[in-house]
């Protein structure tokens, strides 16, 4: 099936640019000219845009939404119900995340994904399986009873070539080089997080494969003058690091100096959300206790931060409003660079011939109007 959208003012490579017409194509964008070489008329297309048009948020980093926490009920119907609460906030790409946890919600979370991916859902790409290689001393939120080192079992699951993209977020001081070596050899991404790590190890573990770095600043080893830690080692490094706008888990300035450091190609934008975005309940259960939403933050009883209830676009706002990013930065934070990090740039992350059409329609005070996900809105 064809459509073609004039869209007044759309953000390609960066740019904002003027009347372009759009060809979709079962779902992707075949064709982009401006309006003046198109031999269609103004009046004659599918759709006219007068809003922002953007490409669709890609997040890497989603434990819930829709009141569904993808470890309590690792199934593709959790996985629809998450992408449903997502994408009314803009997210069109999204990778489900499995915490902490034993082997057999680890199997089932996968069985879950290659699910999701063989039916074709539009909105996975693969999955995130932070933990649980971690450090009992970052650890979070994250259970220290299921925290242990990586078996042959778990390596079996990481490397099935059934999930899509596989990211692992592992704390490299318990978790070997060669291990990690071998991780990225057989196609999986490897972002270090949770973690106690010294500077030393941590570049060695870049050396070894590993490509990113799992919630900036947050659980891990300090930057501090005699020992720059993980922190030090992100900042410096061109690895791409996910980061928490949602002014809980960081300082504004925080943010600034990661930004002013790693720049929006290496800077991506991550919610870290739980089952409490899109869902009305403000306190939900989370293993053996409860997370409870006051305000925008996130706590268990016990008053420790527990992931966050951000979702991207809110996340995007935040970063023009508060951290002074411009609204270019923040979306290429939020779309490109996050789909260049996995691997799936070819299809989804941008506005070109050749992407699927997913889109966020942004108004002029940069509200969010509707969300297009494979050439139909959706929200």
């Amino acid at each position: 099936m064809m459509k073609t959208i004039l869209a007044e003012n759309i953000l390609i490579k960066g740019t904002w640019e003027k009347d372009q017409v759009l060809t979709i194509e079962n779902g992707v964008i075949a064709n982009i000219e401006t309006l003046s070489g198109s031999q269609t008329h103004r009046e004659a297309f599918s759709t006219r845009v007068h809003n922002k048009l953007i490409p669709g948020f890609v997040d890497t980093q989603v434990n819930g939404g829709g009141g569904v926490m993808f470890n309590h009920a690792p199934t593709y119907q959790s996985i629809k119900t998450m992408a449903q609460a997502h994408r009314k906030f803009g997210t069109t790409t999204f990778f489900p995340t499995l915490i902490t946890d034993d082997i057999t919600t680890i199997e089932s979370a996968a069985y879950a994904v290659s699910e999701a991916i063989e039916s074709g859902h539009p909105s996975v790409e693969g999955i995130h399986f932070e933990g649980p290689h971690l450090s009992v001393e970052k650890k979070g939120v994250h259970l220290s009873k299921y925290i242990r080192p990586l078996t042959d079992r778990e390596l079996a699951t990481y490397t099935r070539k059934d999930l899509g993209k596989v990211m692992i977020t592992l704390a490299p001081e318990n978790t070997s080089c060669d291990v990690i070596r071998d991780l990225v050899n057989q196609g999986v991404i490897v972002a270090l997080g949770h973690s106690n790590a010294p500077f030393e190890v941590v570049e060695r573990a870049i050396e070894a494969g590993a490509t990113g770095f799992t919630h900036l600043y947050n659980a891990m080893s300090p930057f501090t003058s005699r020992e720059p830690g993980m922190v030090g080692a992100a900042l410096l490094s061109n690895n791409t690091c996910g980061i928490i706008v949602d002014h809980q888990h960081l300082h504004p300035k925080a943010v600034e100096l990661a930004f002013k450091t790693k720049g929006p190609s290496q800077l991506m934008l991550v919610t870290d959300a739980m089952a409490h975005v899109g869902a009305d309940k403000d306190v939900i259960d989370f293993f053996d206790t409860h997370i409870t939403r006051e305000g925008n933050k996130l706590t268990t009883p016990d008053g420790t931060l527990a992931g966050s209830c951000l979702d991207m676009h809110g996340a995007v706002i935040n970063c023009v409003n508060d951290i002074g990013i411009s609204l270019e930065e923040a979306i290429l934070m939020a779309s490109a660079t996050p789909s260049a990090f996995m691997g799936i740039n070819e299809k989804v992350g941008s506005i070109a011939v050749g992407q699927r059409a997913n889109f966020v329609e942004l108004s002029e005070d940069n509200a969010l109007a509707h969300v297009w996900q494979n050439g139909e809105v959706c929200v």
